[in-house]
């Protein structure tokens, strides 16, 4: 499992690193290489949580191009005149959505004809779900950004238990420390299951 140290000030609700594992890899790999991209540009996608936006500041800090956040919620004429800068600067724009191009529900449906055909062009980069040792380093993540001990038994233990998913594991570990917190006392065994019970139920939800 490798890990991305940020090259940057993280806010406080941003994790110190980010984790590299099966479903972000090839897209890591993608960006580090912009200028094999076909029309210097990329489009990434992904579940809530996954750590886009965090390798989209990571892809603008370390030099390598400009990059477009929720751009399936911006303006399209917005998306579309930054797109030709890259095209006329030769600059590589990574252009980052919460959801995937294309036609049905929940998809980002592009209604300008001009921009649907040139992101029709880009190369295509999606995060999937973490696999159980990427949420083991996840969880790991999470919990000492919260300062919570929790040591290679706990981890296992959730890692069996917990939803596959970024935000899953958000949710969990912001749930053990709640619990740890109201308690008074470092997690244990009991507050693992009543998080776990907890997180189950998607109460209470990381902000």
């Amino acid at each position: 499992m490798k890990q991305i140290a940020l090259p940057l000030s993280a806010a406080s609700d941003s994790p110190p690193r980010i984790v590299v594992g099966n479903a972000n890899a090839a897209a890591i790999d993608a960006l580090l290489e912009p200028d094999a991209w076909p029309f210097h540009s990329a489009i990434l996608s992904g579940p809530p949580r996954s750590g886009k936006s965090l390798l989209a500041r990571w892809f603008v800090e370390s030099g390598r191009g400009d990059a477009l956040d929720d751009a399936d919620r911006m303006d399209e004429d917005v998306v579309f005149h930054s797109w030709n800068r890259a095209q006329e600067s030769g600059r590589p724009l990574l252009i980052v959505a919460s959801r995937r191009r294309g036609e049905g529900e929940g998809r980002w449906q592009v209604m300008l004809p001009d921009l649907r055909s040139r992101l029709g062009a880009a190369l295509e980069l999606e995060i999937g779900e973490p696999d159980e040792e990427m949420l083991g380093e996840l969880i790991d993540v999470h919990a000492q950004m919260r300062g919570l001990p929790l040591d290679v038994s706990a981890t296992d233990y959730l890692v069996q238990r917990c939803e596959r998913s970024h935000v899953g594991v958000e949710n969990l570990v912001a749930a053990i420390d709640r619990l740890s917190l109201e308690r008074k006392q470092p997690p244990t065994l009991a507050i693992w299951r009543d998080a776990l019970e907890e997180a189950g139920r998607g109460l209470p939800k990381a902000s």
